[in-house]
């Protein structure tokens, strides 16, 4: 005698990726953004005679985030004003906030306008300044000069 194997449950037609089985919803996970904690960071100010550039990072120098008086809606010479790094420090402070960024360590370059109200500003949006390093390159014998003029 032969014996005949009968389904225990009886089978369910597996529905195709992506789509319901009757009476059932499908539900895409998203997936959650990880945000990290920073709460020490480093900003570098670029202030040059035409822009303000300001980026934080964390200590291993992966950017956070970064924001520039030119991408804050300055045009012409309006961007390199000591107002305009201020604004540049408040949209990079919205920027960062999930970071929970509470000390920075300040590394600036170049000598325009943006350079010491980018650093008040930082205080005064509730960030503690540790220390500020001036990285502005010096020349030590500079280029050399045009050969004299002949008339």
């Amino acid at each position: 005698m032969t014996e005949q194997t009968k389904p225990i449950a009886p089978a369910v037609a597996a529905a195709p990726k992506g789509e319901a089985v009757k009476g059932e919803k499908v539900v895409k996970a998203k997936k959650r953004k990880v945000v990290r904690q920073v709460p020490r960071a480093n900003a570098y100010i670029q202030a040059t005679y035409n822009n303000t550039i300001l980026t934080i990072t964390d200590p291993n120098g992966a950017a956070l985030g970064w924001s520039s008086s030119g991408s804050t809606g300055f045009k012409g010479p309006k961007k390199a004003t000591p107002y305009a790094a201020s604004v540049v420090v408040k949209d990079l402070m919205t920027k960062v906030a999930d970071y929970g960024v509470k000390e920075v360590n300040v590394f600036i370059k170049g000598i325009g306008g943006g350079r010491e109200s980018a650093i008040r500003a930082l205080h005064s949006n509730g960030l503690n300044v540790l220390q500020i390093t001036d990285l502005t390159p010096i020349p030590h014998n500079g280029c050399r000069p045009p050969k004299r003029r002949r008339v």
